[in-house]
This record gives C-alpha cells, structure tokens and sequence, in this order.
C-alpha cells in the first residue's frame, strides 16, 4: 500500500479543520435542524415529510433486525424520521462554517443553501454526519501509516460543490475524493469489532475511480497503522490489481480485509467478480464468522447479484476477523491515500444483513432517483477551447502560454492577431491525466505538452508520466464561482482553482499567503468563458 511521494509545498489552512464546533458533534452526536427530532437508532420515530415511515434505508435494515450504526449522506436522509444536519462545509472566504441540513424531514439536501453559503468563494467538506444518533461522524483523516498533504499530515477535505448531482428531482451534492483527501474517524460507537458481524452499502459514481490505494468505505484500525491480516473490512472501488482483482479490466467492488482487496475466496483473481460500469453504482460487502459477501448492482434500476458470498479468504489471518471499528471513507486503513472516487451515501449496520434486507434497500436506492447532471462549461474531451477571462478589466485575454519560458499567462487575443499567438491560445480538451472524470488541456501548438502547475504557477510542460505530473496537469470544471463560465478545480489542491492574477496565471485559494491568493476580485479571476478555439 506505498504512495508516490509528492513534492513539498505550502499547506493551506483551510484544509484542516479541527475546531470544537466538529470535535464536540463528533463525541456527542449531532443535533437536530429546523426544530425535527433526528431518527432513532431503529428508525421507529415519527415520520412527517418526504418520506413514508419506514421507507428510507435504515429503516429498512432495522425491520431486518441489522439497524444501522452509522448512516453517512451528502444528498438525503437515511432514516424517515431524520431532520438532522446532513454534513458541514467550511467557507474559504471567512473561515465560516455551516451545516446543510435536508429540505424536509425524511428527506432531499438543501443544496441551495450551500450554494448561497458559498456563493462566489469555495467550501470544502468538513463534516459528514452520522443520522445514526451514535455521533459517528466523518472529520479530516488524520496521518497514520501514510501522511496527508494537508497541514500536520492530515488528509485533504472534499471541495463541496465538487460532485453535483441530481437525487429525486432536487440538486445536491456528493463527495468528491481526489487523491490525498479522506475521513475517518476512530472513536467510534457501536461499530462491529473482533469477529462481530456487520453490513455496509454505498452508493457511488462509477465512472470515477483509479488504480490507487484504496477508495474505502468502512471499517478499518483504530490506529491509523496496518495491524495485519483481518483488522479491516471495508467496501473497496477501483481498478487496482495489486492484491486482488476479477475479470475484465475493472473497476471492481472488492473487500478491504487488510492487505489484502479480495474479489473472492483467493488471494488474487476470482472470476466470479466482474468488471462494473454503472454511472451510479450501489457496492455492498457484509461479515460475519467465516462468512462474508460482496454484492452490487445499479443504483438507477433493477437489483443487486451476489458476486461472492462464501468462508472468509483461504489465507492465514482472515478467520476469525479481528476487526477494530474505526470508519474510513476515500483512503485505506493505514491512510494509503492514493485513491479517487466519488461517494454520495452508505451505512454500516449491527449484524449480518439479509438478502432479502439489501434487496429491499436497493429498491429504495432505485426509487431515490439518482441522475448525473450535464457537464459544466461543455468541455468535450477532444474538442479545442479558448479559455477567456471574465474579470471586467479582462475580458479580450485568454489564457495562454509564453513563447520564451512556457509560463502561461493572460493577454489579449483578436482575429487580427498574428497565428502564432492564437494558436498558443488554444487549448485541446483530454480526459484528466490523473483523473478520467476531469480534463487535461494539450497545448495546440506544442502536443504532447500540457497546462499543469508547479509550485503554484501554471505553465506548458512535456508529460513525463510521473503520478505527479498526471495529477498536476488534472483540473476538474464546475459552475464558475461569478456565474459565468467554468472554474477549474486543481486535482490535488481541492481548494485552489486556475486563476489569473497580475495577468500571470496560477493556481489559487480564496484567500492564503501569497499574492495571488488574494480575496479580491477572486471569483471573478477563477472564472473562465469557454470560447471557440482561436486556431
């Protein structure tokens, strides 16, 4: 589970996030929003709202006789009775923080209050509540076995409108896991220890993953380190093929068990585990003594098929389990946090669910209506952009490279200038280097050189095929942060964004401790029209 080192590089303080307000929801459990009574652990409260009593999935496992422990969503409730917050976003702008609560009790997010919350600045991720009322929230993934790129060592946080999406009708917003973000969390209550039994699904998009250890959710050590064989038990996404893997070229939902991704009773290939490609992807693995399983299906339409359920891995270790509780969401359990994913919701339950229980849940799943929403800024994978500036003092420059030293920087671009400036100015659109669900520019003038950063700036540089090019030259659009365009989110810096400062070009947060960090006009700078190609 080795990560590639990456270069050294200031650390932004808002990507870690430790005041009271979280450390106190995360022993005590969070309350209640809009004056509602969050769900009881059974799921038996009242119901008034969206949804009928009974119906939401924990709900449905505790009918089953496997309530859950923990209940994990950035767009809907899990319990009927639910009307709690949902998770907690932290504003670049001010350091403010808010809970995004759901619209009704049982039921959608209210998006529209993270976007007015975060309106022409960034948020990240800071909180993932726990409607279970155990208070096993999810926080910044503290260093362990791996550090963090963050301050101290920490993990990354998620960019909170990262991972739009459409659930019921309503807008909201999943978790975005590039590599080097991740949660967790290792106090917890009620979660399966030792050879206990337990359940978890999550709900994911399918289409985002990677080959990097490991984009996990589950149950995972309570020290951050990599205890040995058995101590883990965590739903795995991805196409790695290190320690286990099935047919097809993946991606895969496997078993976390430590070290060890089993697709199946062996160590390494099981046939039986086959490749998936559900844009929205519901993943399921439960445990039990030397009994476990890994189900999935489509999280849109129809029901889950059973990829392995049999004794637990003919290698030493893994019987009996030994697991220890604590809940990691995106990284390993030795916070290996090469991985990336997208995760919208999951639980974790008390006992061995049923079939007929998952069944039923992914009949929920089905009903909840997932849908992706278009893509931002119509930034087709290879199509050729201009990308020009929507700042008042600068909208006839477009972002493009120097002839002399590859810096890329704004100026002024006109039908009447000479061919050699437009075409430095046009940019061919690629599936992301580090990360298939965002994009890579290639210079149109230089192939095979692309806009990345490096130490902040941004410039044209050869591929050198390096992880840390990949995801350097790897910038994810969404809504531009003044209502025009695109802003294009760093791969790895989730809370910097391509900006232009001093008519340079950089990566930058809302907010830090250089120049182009810089509050004003930040939105504004962060913000790129999508313009037809100059050459």
């Amino acid at each position: 589970m080795s990560l590639t080192p990456t270069r050294s590089r200031r650390v932004r303080p808002l990507a870690l996030f430790a005041p009271a307000l979280a450390l106190a929801a995360a022993l005590f459990g969070a309350p209640a929003a809009g004056g509602g009574s969050a769900a009881a652990a059974d799921g038996s409260a009242a119901v008034s709202g969206t949804a009928a009593a009974g119906s939401l999935p924990c709900d449905l496992y505790a009918a089953g006789g496997t309530p859950c422990v923990a209940a994990h969503s950035t767009t809907r409730a899990l319990y009927s009775a639910y009307n709690g917050p949902l998770y907690q976003v932290k504003r670049a702008s001010d350091g403010a923080t808010r809970d995004i609560g759901v619209l009704s009790t049982g039921g959608y997010a209210d998006a529209a209050a993270q976007d007015a919350f975060c309106a022409r600045t960034s948020c990240l991720i800071t909180v993932i509540y726990d409607q279970s009322g155990r208070g096993n929230h999810l926080t910044q993934a503290p260093p362990g076995g791996f550090n963090g790129p963050a301050a101290g060592g920490y993990d990354n946080l998620a960019e909170a409108s990262a991972a739009p999406v459409t659930v019921g009708g309503h807008k909201a917003y999943g978790v975005f896991i590039a590599p080097g973000t991740g949660y967790r969390n290792n106090n917890t209550h009620g979660i399966a220890t030792g050879d206990q039994p337990e359940g978890m699904y999550a709900v994911l998009d399918g289409s985002h993953y990677n080959g990097g250890c490991c984009f996990d959710y589950g149950n995972a050590e309570t020290s951050g380190l990599d205890t040995g064989n058995g101590h883990m038990e965590a739903i795995y996404f991805g196409n790695i093929k290190v320690w286990g893997y099935g047919t097809g070229n993946g991606p895969w939902v496997m078993a976390d068990l430590e070290n060890g991704l089993f697709s199946g009773v062996n160590a390494g290939y099981n046939a039986n585990d086959p490749s998936v490609s559900h844009r929205f992807l519901t993943a399921v693995v439960k445990g039990g003594p030397n009994q476990w399983a890994i189900r999935a299906g489509n999280a849109q339409s129809g029901g889950l098929s059973t990829y392995y359920s049999g004794p637990r891995p003919n290698v030493s270790g893994y019987n009996p389990m030994k697991k220890e509780g604590a809940i990691i969401l995106g990284i390993g359990g030795d916070n290996s946090n090469g991985s990336a994913g997208t995760f919208y919701e999951g639980v974790m339950t008390s006992g061995y669910p049923s079939d007929a229980t998952e069944n039923a849940v992914q009949a929920n799943i089905d009903a909840a209506g997932y849908t992706a929403p278009a893509p931002a800024g119509g930034l087709t994978v290879g199509s050729k952009v201009s990308l020009r500036a929507t700042t008042s003092c600068c909208t006839n420059d477009f972002l493009r490279h120097n002839s002399a030293d590859s810096n890329a920087v704004i100026a002024p671009v006109t039908s009447s200038s000479p061919a050699a400036d437009k075409a430095a100015a046009t940019w061919t659109v690629r599936a992301g280097l580090g990360d298939a669900s965002c994009v890579s520019f290639e210079s149109a003038d230089r192939p095979g050189q692309y806009l990345r950063h490096y130490d902040y700036r941004l410039r044209v540089d050869s591929n050198d095929g390096s992880a840390l090019f990949r995801q350097d030259a790897t910038f994810c659009p969404q809504a531009g942060h003044n209502g025009q365009g695109v802003s294009l989110r760093s791969a790895n810096y989730p809370s910097d964004f391509v900006r232009h400062f001093d008519y340079n070009a950089y990566i930058a947060g809302d907010g830090g401790s250089h120049d182009w960090d810089s509050a004003t006009a930040w939105a504004d700078d962060t913000s790129w029209a999508v313009a037809s190609p100059w050459a």
